[in-house]
């Protein structure tokens, strides 16, 4: 029995709802109009009468009677009006009635399949019936409001309202596509006992819009994604992980905040997410190197949430690891912490099936995919530690081809990973297999990898492989293996990971990464790598605690030219030891005069005449230039002297002797320079020169007749240095076959080769003044006097100019012939002044006796 209050209060209801029932009663023909002016009239009066219904102090248990019985279904039929401004107002009353009504539920078999109507599409290619894209999004927002208000009564109607979603999700409009992400979103947690049977029919246009050319849209469809499959079926997540791993690349920061979220949240409340680990983790974890700090905190924070729960949920199988935890490697890196116990074993044991996916992508053909990848790979190294050797094999394959990628996002990555192999992995098994590799075939994508796994290795645990690197590194195969710049790069980075990384310990090895450095000297031809190389030179100096990289080579030169040279028999103008042994050459400076037995002997073999000529060639300049500078370099120990009987008998005479064409030429010229410069130089004593002079000079004489205007101005002055040291030494009959060959340059094409043969002819006159019978040299000097007056009538002064010095200087010899010569010619001489100087110089002179 009711009790008197709650009967009043009955009673009250009742004829509240009575009274609404006759007002609105007669608002409601209205409707039925066929003037749509006059229904749009009623629908107005309507909304002001349902607003009066609705305001605050109006029971709303007296509104549902009315609502129910007079308006839901007139309101629901003109959802379908031809008008759209009756269809808004429908829907707009609708929205207030469901608010008001006490028992909105009751409203729902009717409601649903309404709205279904007007946005279910008949064919996915066919827009839904509703044409008007603001009432399309009101409609939706109507199911939404029917979804918050119904709750699990929407149960029996699923199916309806998720055909009216599918559509609504492929709706034009953006913002009907939003609003129905979030609907979609609204259904599954309000239905989460029966939501599963229905969800994935959502997934498809889900998957459809995913795309969208809006950011807020792909966000939206993203969250939904993540509620539906949270209380839907879990078996979807292997249809959406594509299209999630896409928006990945996604410029827009919060799409990609999205998708980590949602990833994050699967992995820790989807029922069956033990079958999904290995698949979405490296979603999670590839937003570690996202670009903007919110998304990598965000994905950090969710992904040691996953292993702090997977830990706790595991902790009896994990109980001797957490009581007994093992600490981290001494050699960590740096500015990174250890994840957690329960992150690194859910890495551990995926990892053999998330590897083969990461190292098939880092080098696919779409660069994003490659840096993703790429950047993927050294964060799971991190977690795997040790566990990685197992799956080392393939990882430093996929590094080798990932290495010689353009992009240097990927290369940066990889050298990372390289960097923890070499932390966590003990070198001798990283060793076989990259040296192994290396010998097969030898690439600078192999030598960057060592570089960096030597790079992240800790000292105390490289130092016992050192001699085996260094070694290995200064083989030919490696050494020698390219001349590309980049692969000399790669290994100038062997060798300075190598000095960085065990600094004193290198001292035992600094002869083979001395080789090595030398190798990249010589073969290098890029400026910047040369300067590099040099540097590491004097680093490795530097750890040898040596002044100076001189000073290394003369630690070493006897060993490395001792190895270089054991080949030199058979080497041609592109041995890689003939360019090692001329850095050697111009780089020791004078610790070359130590290992002159190492060095002339090796000269000798390689300038013979049989020996290829632009070797030779070579080879002459860099003796040249040691020659300019004896005391820096051959003769640094006063020991070249006795080597220079080799020097001249076996290498310079059989090079200047004449050959046809036009590189023997050449090779004739550099002969010369040699010889010029061992001359000129102050190594040489008199008797010495002398020595040589015996020997080279029917060959320097003819040189004179040399097509080179070098070799023939060179030569010059070699004879007169020649003459200068003879002395009384030189046999009569040589020293006369020299003055002719002087006078045939004075009609040389080249004023600088008559002037310096005038000049040797002056230094012949001055021997012959010194010579103690010089009365069986008259002739000889009468006729040069001749030779010599004819060339004061030379067309250049600076000739006229020489011989009239010549002359005056060699008038001491037989003054009364040189004027009888003077006196017969000088009335045939265009330039009688040069005469007339002349006799007046030797008119001095005999004043002067």
């Amino acid at each position: 029995m009711a009790t008197p209050a709650e009967a009043a209060t009955d009673f009250a209801e009742a004829a509240e709802a009575a009274e609404l029932s006759r007002s609105l009663g007669r608002l409601l023909p209205g409707l039925e109009t066929e003037s749509k002016l006059g229904r749009r009239r009623a629908l107005e009066a309507l909304e002001h009468a349902l607003e009066e219904a609705v305001r605050p102090g109006v029971d709303s248990a007296a509104f549902q009677g009315p609502w129910a019985r007079l308006l839901l279904p007139r309101l629901l039929r003109l959802l379908t009006d031809p008008a759209e401004g009756c269809r808004a107002l429908a829907a707009h009353l609708l929205d207030l009635g469901l608010r008001r009504a006490a028992r909105p539920r009751d409203a729902l078999p009717r409601l649903v399949p309404a709205l279904t109507a007007r946005l279910a599409r008949p064919e996915p290619a066919r827009l839904p019936p509703e044409p008007c894209e603001e009432l399309r999004l009101a409609l939706v927002q109507l199911l939404r409001l029917a979804v918050d208000l119904g709750g699990a009564a929407l149960a029996p109607h699923l199916d309806d309202a998720v055909r009216a979603l599918r559509g609504a999700l492929l709706d034009p409009f953006a913002a009907v596509r939003r609003e129905s992400c979030e609907c979609a979103a609204a259904l599954a947690r309000a239905t989460p006992e029966h939501f599963h049977m229905q969800s994935e029919s959502l997934i498809g246009p889900l998957m459809q819009t995913i795309s969208h050319q809006h950011w807020k849209v792909r966000v939206a469809v993203i969250e939904a994604t993540g509620t539906v499959i949270q209380f839907g079926n879990g078996s979807s997540v292997d249809d959406v992980l594509s299209h999630f791993a896409q928006r990945l690349f996604d410029d827009v920061p919060q799409v990609r905040q999205a998708v980590t979220s949602v990833v994050g949240g699967w992995l820790l409340n989807l029922r069956d997410r033990y079958s999904f680990f290995h698949k979405l983790s490296p979603l999670l974890l590839s937003s570690f190197s996202d670009e903007m700090p919110e998304v990598r905190q965000t994905a950090t924070s969710l992904w040691e949430k996953v292993g702090l729960k997977w830990q706790e949920e595991n902790e009896a199988d994990l109980k001797d690891k957490l009581d007994f935890a093992s600490p981290p490697p001494p050699h960590y890196p740096e500015h990174e912490s250890r994840p957690c116990l329960g992150c690194r074993e859910l890495v551990f044991r995926n990892l053999s099936k998330v590897l083969p996916a990461v190292c098939h992508d880092i080098t696919d053909w779409v660069v994003g995919t490659r840096v993703k990848a790429a950047q993927l790979l050294p964060v799971l190294l991190l977690h795997a530690e040790d566990h990685i050797t197992q799956h080392l094999e393939i990882i430093l394959r996929t590094l080798q081809l990932a290495c010689n990628d353009e992009e240097k996002a990927v290369v940066s990555s990889c050298i990372r990973a390289a960097e923890l192999i070499g932390t966590f992995v003990n070198p001798e098994v990283f060793l076989k297999l990259i040296l192994a590799m290396l010998k097969k075939a030898p690439s600078a994508s192999g030598l960057l990898i060592l570089a960096s796994v030597i790079q992240g290795c800790p000292q105390n645990t490289l130092q016992p492989h050192l001699k085996v690197i260094a070694t290995e590194m200064a083989k030919e195969h490696i050494c020698q293996g390219s001349e590309n710049n980049l692969y000399l790069e790669h290994l100038l980075l062997c060798v300075q990971a190598l000095l960085s990384v065990c600094r004193e310990d290198c001292r035992t090895v600094s002869l083979q990464l001395m080789e090595v450095l030398v190798t990249i000297l010589a073969v290098s031809s890029a400026p910047g790598l040369l300067k590099k190389a040099q540097n590491t030179m004097d680093t490795l100096a530097e750890v040898e605690d040596i002044p100076s990289s001189q000073d290394l080579y003369r630690k070493h030169v006897g060993a490395l030219l001792e190895r270089l040279t054991a080949s030199h028999g058979e080497w041609t103008v592109h041995s890689v030891q003939l360019l090692k042994f001329t850095v050697v050459l111009t780089q020791a400076g004078p610790a070359v005069g130590e290992a002159l037995q190492h060095v002339i002997p090796t000269l000798r073999t390689c300038l013979q005449p049989t020996t290829d000529p632009h070797m030779r060639l070579k080879l002459f300049s860099v003796l040249s230039t040691m020659l300019l500078r004896p005391k820096d370099t051959v003769d640094s120990q006063g020991q070249f002297h006795g080597y220079l009987e080799m020097v001249v008998n076996d290498i310079l005479a059989p090079n200047l002797q004449w050959h046809a064409g036009r590189t023997a030429a050449a090779i004739r010229t550099a002969a010369v320079s040699c010889l010029w410069a061992l001359t000129s130089s102050d190594i040489l004593l008199a008797k010495q020169v002398q020595e040589a002079q015996e020997t080279l000079m029917p060959q320097v004489l003819a040189t004179l007749e040399d097509d080179s205007q070098t070799t023939r101005l060179v030569s010059c002055r070699i004879i007169s240095v020649f003459l200068k040291n003879s002395g009384d030494t030189m046999e009569p009959e040589k020293f006369l076959r020299v003055y002719p060959e002087l006078l045939k340059r004075l009609d040389d094409v080249s004023n600088d080769v008559r002037m310096a043969a005038a000049s040797a002819l002056l230094t012949w006159l001055k021997c012959v003044q010194n010579s103690d019978g010089k009365s069986a040299f008259q002739s000889s000097v009468q006729f040069l006097y001749r030779e010599l007056l004819v060339h004061l009538d030379d067309p250049e002064s600076a000739i006229q100019d020489t011989v009239l010095e010549v002359l005056k200087e060699g008038s001491v010899l037989f003054p009364d012939v040189l004027v009888r010569e003077t006196e017969a010619v000088v009335h045939k001489h265009r330039s009688s002044a040069y005469c007339e100087q002349l006799l007046q110089h030797m008119q001095a002179m005999a004043a002067a006796r």
